[in-house]
């Protein structure tokens, strides 16, 4: 019996030797950016009571990583105008810089881009689980309501 203990106990110490000794698992690393998609009712470039958020509005990103690759993501609008994309991945290969730009509103009187600028640019340097809040894409309609004027 005590011979039986014996090779039990060496056999474990040889799993925790092997785990010590083991090569070291990669940290995970998960970031995230999103934004909102406006409606800008009356075409004034501010956010008012009668603008609204697009629901359904698409919207391409653009990162590459710390190592170079380029990765493509693309979403879309919730009822709230907000989108969203995530990854996890190494943290020695996280998002270096970002692009994020409006490709299209399916709203049915907000279809013209409002921004001077197509898209925003900036460098990703959020800690894993933290998100990077892009300001929102516009859309304004072919024409403005009368009670704008």
């Amino acid at each position: 019996m005590t011979s039986v203990l014996w090779i039990v106990l060496m056999c474990n110490l040889s799993v925790v030797t092997l785990l010590l000794h083991s090569p070291r698992v990669v940290d995970a690393w998960t970031g995230e950016i999103r934004g909102r998609v406006v409606c800008d009712v009356c075409g004034d470039s501010s956010i008012g009571p009668e603008d609204h958020f697009l629901e359904g509005a698409e919207v391409a990103v653009l990162c590459i990583t710390k190592s170079g690759e380029v990765v493509n993501y693309q979403a879309f609008t919730n009822s709230k105008g907000i989108y969203s994309v995530a990854e996890t991945m190494s943290a020695t290969d996280r998002w270096d810089s970002c692009l994020a730009r409006p490709i299209s509103s399916f709203h049915q009187h907000c279809t013209r881009r409002g921004n001077s600028w197509s898209a925003v640019r900036f460098s990703y340097d959020q800690t894993s689980g933290h998100s990077h809040i892009v300001k929102p894409f516009i859309y304004k309609p072919t024409s403005s309501p009368t009670y704008c004027t």
